[in-house]
């Protein structure tokens, strides 16, 4: 079976399904515009990131029998993307709206909190209608407890799901609300890496069942196949990008910089992943190979899916560090404040 070879044909549960959804979620918008501005523009965000997450973990979690009108990429679904993006924005919003005196920190949480529960319940009905399926590198990689039908491990990959999603959001809420973000002054080196190294092992640990990284020295290894040698790799890369974007175009918009750390971490990473396919150190199982149309690209050889999805991972990455930086300095900068009007 290719990757664009699987059963379509939507029964009539399914197709109720999809009405409940997109009712649902136009509904859950409608309401949403009566507590924060600007709506369409906040939900087509969540949707961007939702789409960027299910395109490049697609060969992951198979969605079937959706009908022909349901997919925009293999079986990737328009129908479940705005699902998820209006359940996504509905809680975001709700929390923020009744807890807006909490810490960024708390309501962070919060959101993570109950998303888990609902996604989990909403996992197991997708499941039980035959819609979601799960490929067999993600089978072999789970402890085999499945509670209607969803892996325990999805209280994991849940969580991690969400948290690179809503930093998506986040860091372009800031635009959509207009904040005036004014430069600390100063680079916080250990406070970068961790969040970057953060962000970084939270991805890896979520594709695991997709791309192995093998043949690195025994001792290297940290986790299962995570190896601190590529984390690390990847770690330097991303912080050494974004730092020299912010160095040298520190006036440029938070659009602009935002497509300069994509366009420069992407230089360097796709000729390394090259390097590391050829060499044996990255090996993509048989589910992401199955996704492969067979174009590469020029010079680096590589799948055009690769390529393509680089950018996609470094996407969301970066707004996760991007959006914890920002916190942390509007918190450092408070504090300033605060000590300065106590003087």
């Amino acid at each position: 079976m290719t990757a664009c070879d699987f059963d379509k044909v939507a029964s009539l549960p399914i197709i109720l399904f999809e009405v409940f959804v997109l009712v649902g979620s136009v509904g859950a918008l409608f309401v949403l515009g009566k507590l924060t501005n600007h709506v369409l523009k906040r939900f087509f965000v969540v949707l961007a990131g939702v789409l960027i997450f299910e395109v490049f973990t697609s060969p992951m979690w198979l969605n079937y029998k959706l009908g022909p009108w349901a997919y925009i990429y293999q079986d990737v679904s328009w129908v479940l993307g705005v699902g998820w993006s209006a359940l996504i924005l509905t809680i975001v919003t709700a929390v923020d709206h009744i807890f807006s005196r909490w810490s960024t920190g708390r309501r962070f949480a919060l959101y993570l909190v109950a998303l888990t529960a609902l996604v989990f319940v909403l996992e197991a009905i997708v499941v039980g209608l035959g819609i979601r399926r799960y490929s067999p590198e993600v089978l072999e990689t789970v402890i085999g407890v499945f509670v209607a039908g969803v892996p325990l491990e999805a209280l994991y990959y849940v969580p991690v799901f969400m948290t690179l999603v809503i930093c998506l959001y986040k860091y372009w809420a800031f635009r959509i609300d207009g904040v005036l973000l004014v430069p600390s002054g100063r680079t916080n080196w250990g406070r970068n890496l961790l969040l970057t190294a953060g962000g970084v092992l939270l991805f890896e640990l979520m594709i695991e069942p997709m791309v192995v990284n093998a043949n690195f020295p025994s001792w290297s290894y940290i986790y299962n196949d995570i190896t601190f040698v590529m984390t690390g790799l990847w770690v330097v890369l991303i912080s050494l990008a974004t730092i020299a974007v912010d160095r040298f175009f520190v006036h440029w918009s938070i659009r602009r910089r935002f497509v300069a750390y994509i366009l420069a971490v992407g230089a360097l990473a796709l000729p390394l992943e090259s390097v590391f396919i050829r060499a044996g150190y990255r090996v993509y199982g048989p589910s992401a190979e199955a996704n492969f149309t067979g174009f590469v690209t020029p010079i680096t050889n590589v799948a055009a899916e690769i390529a393509f999805a680089i950018p996609l991972y470094m996407a969301l990455i970066i707004a996760f560090v991007r959006f914890w930086e920002i916190v942390g300095d509007q918190r450092r900068a408070e504090r300033l404040a605060q000590a300065g009007a106590a003087v």
